[in-house]
C-alpha cells in the first residue's frame, strides 16, 4: 500500500474529505492544543490588498471587520512580528546590540513557532522539533551562541559537547516485518534481509554524495553556499526523478531517502527538490553505507532534551521581559511609510492596537507575510505564490506503565516502523539517567505533506476537519503494529496540528530571484525579513542565522541613523 492508502485506512472511510459519522468517545483523556486555527485564519479572511489563499493563492478582496484602536498608537524603535525561533534570534541580536526599545508579537500564546514544549504527567515532552544536529564551522552565529549557554566548550582547538544533552546511545532503531519474523533492528536502514545489490546500491548512492560534496557547495545555513549552475541543476528537478535517471532504484535505499525527505522537509521525494534530497546529507555528515570506515557515531551526534528544542526557545525568550513579549497577537497589517513603519493587531481579547516603529523585522512565514505587508512587495507576492507548506500532527500519548519489549534491539531514542505512513515517535524518559521503569510519554510524528500538492492539500483538509479522537485512534492504529499493547497502556493524548508547519523546498524554490531579493538586507529598507523560509526549508539552524542576521542589519541601521542625528 501507498502512503496516502495507509492513511485512509487509519483514519477510516471518509478521512481525507471530512465526511463520515463520530466514531465513539474513546477510553482516554486529551484534545487540540495551542491556539484555534481561527484565530490564524483571521489573516486569510481579512481585508487585504491581493489577500491569497493558502492553496492556489488567487487573490481576494473583501471588507474589513475588525476595529481600529483608537487613540495614540504605541511607540517602539524596533517592532518583531513573530515569535518562531527566527524572531527571538532577531531580539537576541537587538539586545547584543544595546537596543531594549523593542516589542514582539506572537500569534500563539507562547513563543517558540515549531520548537515549543509540552507537559503530561509531570513529564516534559515536545511539541514540534526534538533534536538539534552538531553544527558545523559555517553556522557560526548558533555555535557561538550554544557556546554562551555552556552546550559546548572549546579544549586545546577542537569543540567538547556536554554529554547530558547528546542523544544517549541506543539512538535508533527500525521496526520491520522480514524473514526472521517482526523485530526491531538497530539503525534506520532497512536491512533486515540485505542482498549484496542492496548493500552495493547503498555504496554507489554513497559516492554520488561524496561526489556532490566535493564538486559543488554544500552549506547550513545554506545562505554559505554560493549558488551554481550545478545547484541550480539540481534544483531544477524533483529528488525522485533524479534517482531514478541514475538507476537508484534499490527499494531499501528508496524508501530510506523518502523517509528523510519526509523527516526533514515534510513531504516525500516526489515533491522536494534533487538538491532537497542531496543537501540533507551534503550539508551535514554525508550518507554512510554499511561498513564505512569513518566515525559515523561522531558525525550523526545530535542535541537533544526531554522538551525539545523547547529547551532552546526558552532560553531565547528568557531576557524579553513581560513588558516587550505580547502573545496572543493576530497582527493584520504593516505598512511601511518613509520614515516609520505603522502595524495593526488584534489582541486575544478582540482589542485592536496600533503600533508605530522605525523599523519592523518580519520574522513570520512568507506566505502570511503576503497578507500583512500593504503594499505587497513584488519579491514577496511571488516568492509566496511559490511557496508549499508541509502540514504535520504531533501527537504526546502518556502511558501509565512502559509498553512491552519486542524481539530485537532496546527501545531506543528514535524509534522508526518501516513502512508506516507517519515517521514514528522518540521517548520523553531516554534521556534519565533513572533506570526505573515507569510511566513516559511517547512523541509521535506524522508529516502530511504527501507526494503531490493535491494529496497535500487532502491531508491539510482531514488535519483541520477530523476531530482529535479520529486522529489519536490513527496514531494508536500507527504505533499499534509494533506495540499491540499500546492501546491498553495509554491515559492521555495530547495533540498539536500544523497546518502549515515547513516549507517543502520544492523545485526550483531554493534557486527563486525572489527569494534572494528578500533575503537581501537593505539598510534603508524600514522592513527586514527573518524566517527559514528565505532559505527554502525550515530547520532551527536556518531559522537562527536568519534572524540573527536580520537583527544585527536592524541595530547597524539604528546605530547609523543615530551617528547622523548627531
Amino acid at each position: 500500500m501507498r502512503r496516502r492508502d495507509l492513511l485512509a485506512a487509519a483514519l477510516g472511510a471518509g478521512a481525507l474529505t471530512g465526511c463520515g459519522r463520530p466514531a465513539a468517545e474513546p477510553g482516554f483523556d486529551g484534545g487540540w492544543l495551542g491556539a484555534s486555527h481561527q484565530r490564524g485564519h483571521a489573516l486569510r479572511d481579512q481585508r487585504g490588498h491581493a489577500l491569497r489563499d493558502q492553496h492556489s493563492h488567487a487573490p481576494r478582496d473583501g471588507a474589513a471587520s475588525d476595529p481600529v484602536a483608537g487613540g495614540p498608537p504605541r511607540r517602539v524603535s524596533v517592532l518583531i512580528a513573530g515569535g518562531g525561533v527566527a524572531g527571538l534570534a532577531a531580539v537576541r541580536a537587538l539586545q547584543r546590540a544595546g537596543i531594549d526599545d523593542f516589542a514582539l508579537l506572537e500569534l500563539e500564546d507562547e513563543v517558540g513557532g515549531n520548537a515549543r514544549g509540552h507537559r503530561i504527567g509531570g513529564i516534559d515532552c515536545p511539541l514540534g522539533a526534538h533534536y538539534l544536529p552538531l553544527p558545523g564551522a559555517q553556522a557560526r552565529e548558533l555555535g557561538e551562541w550554544l557556546h554562551e549557554l555552556g552546550l559546548a566548550r572549546s579544549e586545546l582547538g577542537r569543540t567538547v559537547w556536554d554529554e547530558r544533552y547528546l542523544a544517549h546511545a541506543p539512538q535508533e532503531r527500525l521496526f520491520v516485518n522480514g524473514a526472521q519474523g517482526a523485530q526491531w533492528i538497530e539503525g534506520l536502514l532497512p536491512l533486515q534481509d540485505a542482498t549484496p545489490a542492496t548493500l552495493a546500491a547503498l555504496r554507489r548512492f554513497a559516492d554520488e554524495v561524496d561526489a556532490a560534496r566535493r564538486t559543488l557547495a554544500f552549506s547550513m545555513p545554506t545562505l554559505r553556499s554560493p549558488w551554481s549552475a550545478g545547484l541550480a541543476a539540481l534544483d531544477a528537478e524533483p529528488f525522485a526523478a533524479w534517482l531514478d535517471a541514475r538507476g537508484h532504484r534499490d527499494p531499501a535505499l528508496r524508501w530510506y531517502l523518502d523517509y528523510c525527505c519526509r523527516d526533514d522537509y515534510g513531504a516525500g521525494a516526489h515533491q522536494v527538490s534533487a538538491w532537497a534530497g542531496l543537501h540533507y546529507f551534503a550539508s551535514r555528515h554525508g550518507f554512510h553505507a554499511p561498513g564505512a570506515q569513518d566515525d559515523e557515531q561522531a558525525h550523526d551526534a545530535v542535541l537533544t532534551w526531554p522538551e525539545g528544542n523547547a529547551w532552546l526557545t526558552r532560553r531565547l525568550a528568557a531576557d524579553i521581559g513581560a513588558e516587550r513579549l505580547h502573545t496572543g497577537r493576530v497582527v493584520r497589517r504593516i505598512a511601511p511609510g518613509r520614515h516609520e513603519v505603522e502595524v495593526e493587531a488584534i489582541a486575544a481579547d478582540g482589542e485592536p492596537e496600533r503600533w508605530v516603529a522605525q523599523r519592523v523585522i518580519v520574522a513570520l512565514p512568507l506566505f502570511i507575510a503576503a497578507h500583512l505587508i500593504d503594499p505587497l512587495p513584488p519579491a514577496l507576492a511571488a516568492a509566496a505564490a511559490h511557496l508549499r507548506y508541509a502540514p504535520w500532527l504531533v501527537s504526546n500519548l502518556h502511558l501509565r506503565e512502559p509498553l512491552l519489549a519486542r524481539a530485537g534491539v532496546a527501545p531506543a531514542w528514535d524509534n522508526v516502523l518501516h513502512a508506516s505512513p507517519a515517521l514514528g515517535y522518540v521517548d520523553a524518559r531516554h534521556q534519565t539517567l533513572d533506570p526505573r521503569p515507569g510511566p513516559t510519554v511517547l512523541t509521535h510524528y506524522w508529516a502530511l505533506g504527501g507526494d503531490s500538492a493535491a494529496e497535500l492539500a487532502a491531508n491539510r483538509g482531514a488535519l483541520l476537519q477530523r476531530s482529535w479522537q479520529d486522529w489519536a485512534r490513527a496514531v494508536l492504529e500507527d504505533l499499534g503494529v509494533a506495540h499491540a499493547d499500546i492501546a491498553r497502556r495509554v491515559d492521555r493524548i495530547d495533540l498539536m496540528r500544523y497546518g502549515h508547519a515547513m516549507a517543502i523546498p520544492t523545485p526550483g524554490l531554493r534557486g527563486d530571484p525572489a527569494l534572494a531579493a528578500l533575503a537581501a538586507r537593505d539598510a534603508t529598507s524600514r522592513l527586514a525579513f527573518a524566517h527559514a523560509d528565505l532559505s527554502a526549508y525550515s530547520v532551527f539552524e536556518e531559522a537562527f542565522t536568519r534572524g540573527t542576521l536580520a537583527g544585527e542589519g536592524v541595530g547597524r541601521a539604528l546605530a547609523g541613523a543615530g551617528r547622523a542625528r548627531r
